[in-house]
Formats: structure tokens, C-alpha cells, sequence
């Protein structure tokens, strides 16, 4: 495996550890403030840390001013970061965290593994296997489990 490859897959793991703390947070923060109040706070707290690693890295902004001369159906995906957020900020305190997690993962995969199937958005077209499909199935089922409470 390419020195890019394992540093691409590590930080997905970390950023996996860092989704379920944010869930079990703004869960937390979302109870406290308001979900609504909770998700415009982490909204403009991840705003404020873009800028700043964007000046840092890019000494500029005009990257971010490019965005607005993109076509308006890339802008879905902060969007999309909203709907993830306010998910995140409404369920951890009435089904759990680890339901939380399970099911935006099941549903993750479930989306990708369509967007791969088909190639959407322009990426490259990934055929689903059986046991890519054993795996969504298994995840789904796993994700079912965990709204068991004994």
C-alpha cells in the first residue's frame, strides 16, 4: 500500500473517532442550547476554523471565492453538512450514540455504494459485488441491533 494510501486511510479512521465524540457532543450541545441553536454555533465555529486553515495553508481566499463561480449543485454539499449536524445534534440524546453513528454509517454506505454503482457526480463507476452488498446488508442489520436496550 502507497505511503498516501495509509495516511488517507488513518485519517479516516481518526475522523471516525472524531464523528462519534462530535455526535455524542452536539447531541449534549443540541439538548443544552436547542438543536437549531446547536447546529448554527457548530456551523459557524467550522466556519471560522476553515478560514483560518485556508489563510494558513493558502495565505488566500480566493479558492473559497472560486466556490461561488462553481455550479450551484456542488453547493448541496454544505447542505448536506447542515442535515448531518442537525442529526447529529437531535438523536445521540433520544436513541444513543452508538445507534447514531450506526445508522449515518448504514446510510452512508447505502449512498455510496449507489454513487459508485452508477459513478454520480462524475467519479468513476465501482461495480457492487455480492460481498459488498453482504457488507451494507450486515451494517444495516447491526445498525437495527443497536436500538435494542436491555
Amino acid at each position: 500500500m502507497a505511503a498516501g494510501t495509509v495516511v488517507t486511510v488513518l485519517i479516516c479512521l481518526v475522523a471516525g473517532l472524531a464523528g462519534a465524540i462530535q455526535a455524542a457532543l452536539m447531541g449534549r450541545f443540541g439538548e443544552r442550547i436547542g438543536v437549531v441553536e446547536a447546529v448554527a454555533f457548530a456551523s459557524v465555529v467550522t466556519m471560522l476554523v476553515a478560514f483560518a486553515s485556508v489563510i494558513a495553508v493558502r495565505q488566500t481566499v480566493s479558492g473559497v471565492v472560486e466556490g461561488l463561480r462553481a455550479p450551484p449543485w456542488l453547493w448541496l454539499a454544505g447542505l448536506m453538512s447542515a442535515f448531518i449536524i442537525f442529526a447529529l445534534a437531535l438523536a445521540p440524546p433520544r436513541i444513543g450514540t452508538t445507534t447514531t453513528i450506526g445508522l449515518l454509517i448504514a446510510g452512508n454506505l447505502l449512498m455510496a455504494a449507489v454513487i459508485d454503482r452508477y459513478g454520480l457526480f462524475g467519479l468513476e463507476r465501482i461495480g457492487l459485488s455480492p460481498v459488498r452488498v453482504l457488507g451494507i446488508v450486515l451494517l444495516g442489520v447491526g445498525s437495527a441491533l443497536t436500538l435494542y436496550r436491555p
